[in-house]
């Protein structure tokens, strides 16, 4: 019998879940602050779902199956998905725009690098029902307010932001053909992963020429709004609309954040106009989040066209990136309070110390088997508790109980029946 996750699978100890829950707690609390409401999915879905909208070679990268009925089901890849057939489900009852988040965990079988698992969690945030760049500028504000709240500057990642339609216009500027375009951004979405001259052996396998491929990948050395402006019409709208996109975001005080990136261009076929990547800016790592608007996605599943932009924020890279950046933080404690006792015959006196220290909302672990000092002190110092009640022999005939500092090993001697309003306020105090 193996002890090790299934491949691929990761174990969650506590150390690793407090860091979770950090990043758990900074994903919701920001899109809260952004007036996002939040829903959840199964976490098994519809095959038929998710090889509409992606494919059925998605079934080669996936957990699928049948189940106990026939029905054929997957462990979830992504949660879009889902989102769709949610919205779907009960369209005309709701307020739009829609702005939802998730936090879901998500499988793919695949093959495993850095940063990237089988199974990974994924914070979901997208706006529905809205065309307008404002809603496009939201999902990118949400995205960096939470990336201040990890502690991250726009001086450790940039979030690179280019435009499926400005691209468009530049490959028929160049000669593509509007019907090979999607294969050739299928290609370019492999940039920076593999060489360039493997990129030109890729465009003339999807049917470019030699001179054209070489046309396209010159495309690419531009590197701000102004050269990609000289490769398309003077009125061109996708330039139009990045250009006041970076003005809202200056106003929006996220400008920082943002770099204009003409590689990016997202390889799913469903995006359709400001797409971006987040990424450290030393490029050690792989991409943090990424998304952008798709306003046919539902239209491609068989539904009424629903406008619809949004991202994917995943837990793997950012906890990578925090740690080298030092930013994980200390691992917070599980417990404010240790109650113990020195004899083990005076536990039915300590048990409502216990409950009534619980009650003021104190997370109280009872030290059950660490009878004696030695033993509770050790104790409730290896659990990171802040403070330690005791009953020992010399205050019960008193009927008092003993307050312990751990930081300064400082003691009170407390009536038994104040501890609670005695200890709750200063440990209060001490955490704000």
């Amino acid at each position: 019998m193996s002890f090790q996750a299934p491949r691929g699978m990761r174990d969650f100890y506590p150390e690793d879940m407090a860091f979770r829950n950090r990043l758990f707690d900074v994903w919701a609390a920001t899109a809260r602050s952004h007036g996002f409401a939040q829903y959840d999915a199964p976490v098994v879905e519809h095959l038929d779902l998710l090889t509409r909208k992606s494919g059925e070679e998605i079934v080669e990268q996936i957990y699928a199956f049948q189940d106990k009925s026939g029905r054929m089901l997957a462990l979830r890849p992504e949660v879009t998905p889902s989102l769709v057939r949610l919205v779907a489900a009960r369209r005309n009852q709701l307020v739009m725009p829609a702005k939802w988040f998730t936090i879901a965990q998500c499988f793919r079988y695949e093959r495993m690098s850095k940063g990237r698992k089988r199974e990974h969690f994924q914070w979901n945030l997208d706006i529905l029902g809205s065309d307008g760049i404002t809603a496009d500028l939201e999902v990118l504000a949400t995205a960096v307010d939470a990336l201040r709240s990890l502690g991250l500057s726009h001086k450790d990642v940039n979030l690179h932001v280019g435009s499926r339609n400005l691209v468009a216009e530049m490959l028929h500027s160049t000669g593509v053909p509007e019907d090979r375009q999607l294969s050739v951004l299928m290609v370019l979405d492999k940039r920076g992963k593999v060489s360039d001259d493997a990129l030109v052996e890729m465009l003339i396998k999807a049917g470019m020429s030699a001179e054209l491929s070489s046309r396209i990948m010159r495309l690419f050395e531009v590197d701000d709004l102004d050269g990609a402006a000289g490769h398309v019409p003077p009125d061109s709208p996708a330039i139009r609309q990045l250009r006041e996109l970076f003005a809202l975001a200056e106003r929006a005080d996220v400008g920082p954040f943002l770099r204009f990136d003409i590689a990016v261009v997202r390889g799913l076929a469903y995006y359709t106009g400001i797409v971006f990547e987040a990424f450290d800016t030393a490029r050690q790592f792989r991409a943090i989040l990424g998304g952008g608007r798709y306003d046919r996605l539902f239209e491609s599943l068989g539904e009424p066209p629903l406008p619809a932009v949004g991202f994917g924020f995943g837990d793997v890279v950012i906890q990578e990136v925090l740690v080298q950046n030092e930013l994980t933080g200390a691992v917070a404690p599980d417990v404010d309070v240790c109650v113990g006792v020195f004899d083990a015959a005076n536990w039915p006196e300590a048990l409502p110390i216990a409950a009534a220290l619980r009650r003021t909302g104190l997370r109280v672990d009872l030290a059950m088997d660490a009878v004696g000092p030695r033993n509770l002190f050790r104790y409730a110092d290896r659990r990171g508790a802040v403070k330690v009640v005791f009953l020992a022999p010399d205050e019960l005939q008193t009927g008092c109980a003993v307050i312990r500092d751990m930081a300064d090993r400082s003691q009170t001697t407390v009536p038994m029946d104040q501890v609670a309003s005695v200890l709750a306020p200063h440990i209060r105090n001490a955490k704000t």
